[in-house]
């Protein structure tokens, strides 16, 4: 019998899918495993607690990174992007403009949380670095999970009902407390999922779903320190730099690429401080990323 569900977590070739509140340990047919947490599936029942993925429903967004080799799909069917940064260790803004591009490359809007606002010495310049990405039209969210849960509570839970949210981060900013203060039980979930998926003890290697109450869905994306774009074209990585976009079209030469041409006017605006020299640089970098796929 065929069944309707929700992928709720994922470790290499296993999915657990949760079919109303039943959850089921899900393989796919053959080697392909296209499948993302927050896939919506057709599944067919083959043992009490397991099932076969037998197709993929249309899905509304696709968020994933990928190298010259391969995609590592992050989530699917997700409205809004968190990017967890704080004031110490320092972050990556690498990592977060590559985080912001992606989202805009897919249509999901993105927000960030500044975390540890409590570390006053440091809070100046880390408010300073996240008010590059507020200046292009990117919320960014001041809380602090440990020093004041209640205030960080008030934030963040009307940003996330009624939506499907991911949180990403690199490793040490804080997102899993700020997980667990959103998610009051998601030790025990992780648990459950863990051994359900039997995946041992690398309980934080995998992507997870979390239900909140009201329906909204909280995605957790492992801690990562690469965010590969190769899959993004030339046409897609200019209008994925918000900035950019008053400039598109005033170049001289239609096919310009902003790199070196003449008369561009994405590289005038960057002489003009209009655009940050940071954001362009990377901008080069992942056109170079691009041109490099093997895929």
């Amino acid at each position: 019998m065929s069944m309707l569900g929700t992928i709720i977590a994922a470790h290499g070739r296993h999915y657990l899918a949760d079919v109303d509140g039943a959850k089921f340990q899900c393989v796919t047919r053959g080697k392909k495993t296209n499948v993302a947490v927050g896939d919506v599936v057709h599944l067919k029942q083959t043992s009490n607690d397991q099932a076969v993925i037998e197709k993929i429903a249309d899905r509304t967004t696709l968020i994933y990174r990928s190298d010259q080799y391969k995609s590592k799909l992050l989530a699917a069917n997700i409205s809004r992007l968190f990017i967890v940064v704080a004031t110490e260790p320092g972050f990556a803004d690498d990592l977060v403009s590559r985080a912001l591009v992606a989202a805009e490359a897919a249509g999901i809007e993105a927000h960030l949380i500044l975390n540890k606002t409590d570390v006053a010495d440091l809070l100046p310049r880390a408010r300073e670095r996240a008010a590059v990405y507020g200046a292009l039209g990117y919320p960014v969210h001041e809380v602090s999970a440990r020093a004041n849960p209640e205030h960080a509570l008030a934030v963040l839970q009307p940003l996330l009902a009624g939506q499907s949210s991911i949180f990403i981060g690199q490793s040490g900013m804080g997102k899993s407390s700020l997980i667990n203060l959103l998610v009051p039980d998601a030790d025990i979930a992780v648990r459950e999922i863990s051994s359900a998926l039997d995946t041992g003890k690398h309980t934080t290697t995998f992507t997870r779903l979390y239900w909140l109450p009201g329906g909204a869905a909280i995605i957790d994306s492992p801690g990562f320190q690469e965010f590969g774009l190769y899959h993004l074209s030339e046409g897609m990585l200019e209008r994925a730099f918000v900035e950019f976009k008053p400039y598109l079209g005033g170049c001289k030469y239609y096919n310009c690429r902003h790199l070196a041409e003449p008369q561009c006017a994405v590289l005038d605006a960057v002489a003009a401080g209009k655009i940050a020299k940071h954001r362009h640089e990377l901008y080069a970098q992942l056109l170079h990323e691009s041109a490099q796929t093997l895929y």
